[in-house]
């Protein structure tokens, strides 16, 4: 029993130091220092160095509760420029560290550093982070596993273990650098990896791999939550474990209606909550991965990466383990039948809001263009430059400011509004003769405006233009609905009659099939610049922005920091100055009335 002065000021004294405790281990587990930095590796009988966070390939693991706000201070020891952006974070109101080079911010030039602020809104369950400049994300990237809110539980029954990164990847012997600037100078397409990864190494079937197999060791009768991400730069993959079904509990952080497979499809930026459960014989099962290519004149990475699931006591640690079913490469009914087999919670719980009263509808076609080069000197086909495009225009990215320093400060020239609704040339999209007029886009950084809170559908439509192919499309800052998916052209009378608008699944990475389409809902409700581009193939990186109208008054308040270099390196001197002068002409009482938000890109 306390008593006495003493007794009361030893009290206040160990309370100070436990309210410092929780102070300090609060703060400290919101903060991270990451320092993007070369380390060699050996994979596939050969070392290179790569560029890597920490020394670490696949990168650190951020984690956090539902609602949270993390700072991490990227310090670039690199030889390359570089951008780190959070996949599938909304970052509401804060498009200033997400990430996207020339779009939301200027890269982050090596030798300097740059604290990004990440604020999480709705995200639950795994997404992840990785670089987004050039091709440095083949080795920079990492898991983000966001916890249910401090005192909250999951929608399903705890698993015994439920932090288990299954991280997807490509590895290419040569230099990825040189990859990438190899196919930018020819404008065909870049080499094929030399192989697949699980958790960055290759696995058994590939030469020199064997002794560093990922190994999960667990015991029988346990449950297991694998954190899937899809990390490949261009490999839509199957994925399973032999003689167990993965039960998907969620999806690019949200959770879904439970799904029990022998087998899943994950595309290219996707990520996947997936219960293992360790109901078999002790023994040894492949955990394996490998591509689905619906196109037949593309190439691409066949092989197959594998890793071990290993009960404890098995007896015979050296015996072949069994192999797991996957699908044929070419196989898209099973890639899109698992797809399609998601939906969300959509319960009392975990409640849904689809957009109904659509406000903003946007038809965009997706295709692989070529450009003409100087005497057909190019390794496109016939000559040419492989350049994809939306609507036919191919985006150009800015390289002397990003398009939200572009906006905030008027800068003209960098962008222009006007981004088509529909397709300029309307043609039979998935038919076989094609006009001269879409084979070759045009080339611009246009923009689309849409209104604050606008209900908005975009269907994204496959087309035949140059080379047929699967695309998964991204939408930063958002995640969104996806309500409708199918074959050939896409009938706006009758396709919609077949939405999915009771219990569609909630992602921020869609796949458009093959000459097909896909159509996704969302509300306009995050304002800020937010790069939408495809994929796969990033040399045919393209997007397009959206330019949001709203009436909120502090959303742009930047914070300021002196001394910001812009993208070309020279200084912004009167940030403070021009924040606090600017009036918007059609509302000289609203500051800070309007936002973009650059739109889908294929990952």
């Amino acid at each position: 029993m306390w008593s006495g002065k003493r007794d009361h000021a030893g009290f206040v004294q160990i309370l100070s130091l436990l309210l410092l405790y929780f102070l300090f281990d609060c703060t400290a587990s919101n903060q991270y220092h990451w320092v993007v930095k070369e380390a060699t590796y050996t994979r596939l009988c050969s070392s290179k160095k790569i560029l890597t966070v920490n020394g670490k390939f696949p990168g650190p693991v951020l984690r956090a509760h539902k609602g949270d706000t993390v700072y991490v201070n990227v310090h670039n020891e690199g030889s390359h420029n570089i951008t780190i952006h959070w996949h599938g974070v909304r970052q509401p109101r804060n498009p200033w560290s997400d990430g996207p080079e020339y779009i939301t911010q200027c890269p982050i030039q090596f030798g300097d550093n740059f604290t990004q602020k990440v604020i999480f809104s709705d995200e639950e369950g795994t997404i992840w982070w990785h670089a987004h400049s050039d091709w440095s994300r083949a080795t920079v990237h990492g898991a983000i596993i966001v916890y249910p809110k401090r005192g909250a539980s999951y929608p399903f029954p705890k698993p015994d273990h439920e932090e288990v990164p299954i991280i997807l990847g490509q590895w290419w012997k040569s230099d990825v650098m040189a990859v990438f600037e190899e196919f930018v100078r020819n404008g065909g397409d870049p080499n094929v990896s030399d192989a697949h990864t699980i958790n960055g190494q290759p696995g058994d079937l590939y030469p020199c791999s064997s002794p560093d197999t990922f190994t999960l060791v667990v015991d029988q009768n346990k449950a297991y939550l694998l954190r899937i991400v899809n990390a490949a730069m261009n490999s839509i993959l199957f994925f399973s474990v032999a003689q167990h079904n993965l039960t998907v509990v969620g999806v690019d952080g949200s959770y879904t209606k439970p799904v029990a497979r022998d087998y899943v499809t994950i595309s290219p930026g996707q990520t996947m909550d997936a219960l293992l459960l360790t109901n078999q014989q002790v023994g040894q099962y492949y955990m394996a991965a490998r591509a689905y290519s619906s196109s037949t004149v593309i190439t691409f990475d066949n092989t197959t990466t594998t890793a071990i699931l290993r009960y404890n006591g098995n007896s015979a640690p050296f015996s072949t383990p069994v192999f797991p079913y996957l699908p044929y490469y070419n196989d898209t009914n099973s890639a899109f039948n698992f797809f399609d087999s998601l939906r969300s919670l959509a319960n009392k719980d975990q409640p849904i809001d689809v957009p109904l009263n659509i406000t903003r509808r946007i038809l965009t076609t997706i295709s692989v263009n070529t450009l003409p080069c100087p005497n057909n000197s190019c390794a496109g086909p016939n000559g040419t430059r492989l350049s994809a495009s939306m609507n036919n225009i191919s985006f150009v990215t800015p390289r002397t400011v990003d398009i939200l320093e572009a906006y905030h400060y008027h800068i003209h020239g960098v962008y222009k509004k006007g981004f088509p609704n529909s397709p300029p040339p309307v043609f039979n999209f998935t038919g076989e003769t094609l006009p001269f007029l879409v084979q070759i886009p045009n080339r611009a950084t246009k923009v689309k405006v849409i209104k604050y809170g606008a209900n908005v559908e975009i269907v994204f439509q496959g087309t035949i233009v140059t080379a047929p192919i699967d695309h998964p499309m991204h939408l930063h800052g958002y995640s969104f609905f996806i309500v409708g998916r199918g074959p050939g052209n896409f009938d706006e009378n009758e396709d919609p009659l077949n939405y999915n608008l009771v219990d569609p699944p909630l992602r921020n990475t869609a796949t458009v099939p093959i000459s097909g389409w896909t159509a996704i809902r969302f509300k306009a409700d995050n304002p800020g610049v937010e790069r939408g581009r495809r994929w796969r193939r990033q040399r045919w990186i393209n997007g397009f922005a959206v330019l949001f109208e709203t009436r909120l008054r502090s959303w742009l308040r930047r914070p300021v920091r002196g001394g910001r270099r812009s993208c070309d390196g020279f200084m912004i001197m009167q940030e403070a100055r021009l924040a606090a002068n600017f009036q918007d002409p059609e509302d000289p009482d609203v500051r800070d009335p309007k936002s973009i938000l650059s739109l889908p890109h294929e990952e």
